[in-house]
């Protein structure tokens, strides 16, 4: 299963070596409540037929009809505003005081090259910038060390195609099974880890890859950068532990583990005793996921996305936080 935005892009892909001329858009600004974040994209085919989104429908109708009436036609880059008045939020479904700034481009044979680019970065988990001229549409690729937000600055727009966010559960079971069912509606790639064959044989959750082997040997090849999230729920010391050393020494995102308050201080406890530093164990979200008052399996899913997406979402709001935004500016 593909990201979404790779999704996007195989669209595009395919839409270009069939000659088409396809138009992306992309969310540069928003002001007040959003349906789509900074930086999310919507692909549309000379058919009228799309792939993701930029709201929750009716803005996406609007566009279909004035690209096909020819308003965005030619390669500079289109900036337009919804939102601007109370009338536009309710005509379009916005959230009160909502408002977005669009930038669309048509796109041709020239830009065939960074698509296909981008398209296998994503594939192979490396980041390329995108550096794009509201002027001309003339198109820089360049490889990016780490995934930075959206910026408009002047002429250029700069927009970043980074690797899909990675969620490895260690230990195969009910929990991961529900946890795996929301991360994938979500746009996670899941992958499960488990030492015990006869688990992963048993697994009743989604299609999603399982990986047989040592904890610590699964982490530190499938899961150590930083577009990485890793989460034990095994219940034995013995499996989480050796997952639990290799995932916070390394460059992953988040590390959570499963277990009660006094289990969680006897893992830290373990975890010192091996040789783990206090900045080291410091990172680990234990017990694992928003305190809710969750009981069922569903609800400490639930709870662990959450948390995930809060401190995304935290992670995001800093970085634009440094970068200011001035909606309709020109």
């Amino acid at each position: 299963m593909n990201s979404t935005d790779q999704t996007i892009l195989s669209c595009l892909l395919a839409s270009l070596t069939e000659g088409e001329q396809p138009w992306l858009v992309t969310v540069v600004a928003t002001i007040g409540s959003s349906p789509r974040p900074v930086g999310s994209l919507v692909a549309f085919r000379a058919d009228g037929s799309q792939v993701g989104s930029v709201s929750g429908g009716c803005v996406e109708e609007d566009l279909i009809a004035r690209l096909l009436a020819g308003e965005f036609n030619g390669p500079q880059i289109y900036l337009t505003d919804y939102g601007v008045s109370a009338e536009d939020n309710e005509k379009w479904g916005l959230p009160c005081g909502g408002r977005l700034e669009l930038a669309i481009q048509q796109l041709d044979t020239k830009d065939l090259d960074w698509v296909k680019d981008a398209h296998h970065a994503m594939s192979t988990r490396r980041t390329l910038s995108r550096s794009v001229s509201l002027q001309s549409g003339e198109t820089q690729i360049s490889p990016a060390e780490q995934f930075a937000p959206l910026e408009k600055t002047g002429d250029t727009l700069i927009h970043c195609f980074g690797p899909r966010h990675r969620l490895l559960l260690v230990g195969a079971g009910q929990l991961a099974a529900n946890l795996s069912t929301l991360a994938l509606a979500m746009d996670y790639e899941v992958l499960l880890a488990d030492s015990r064959e006869w688990a992963l044989d048993q697994w009743q959750g989604p299609d999603v890859e399982k990986i047989l082997g040592l904890p610590d040997d699964v982490v530190r090849e499938h899961a150590a950068d930083e577009h990485c999230a890793v989460i034990t729920l095994s219940h034995d010391p013995r499996v989480d532990d050796m997952a639990l050393m290799e995932a916070l020494d390394s460059a992953c995102w988040y590390v959570g583990a499963l277990g009660s308050v006094r289990t969680t201080e006897k893992r830290i406890q373990r975890l010192s005793q091996l040789g783990l530093s206090n900045d080291a164990l410091a990172r680990l979200h234990a017990p694992v996921g928003l305190s809710i008052g969750s009981k069922t399996t569903m609800e400490i899913a639930v709870s662990i996305m959450a948390q995930l997406t809060q401190l995304r979402r935290e992670s995001k709001d800093l970085a634009h936080s440094a970068q200011p935004a001035e909606l309709g500016a020109r």
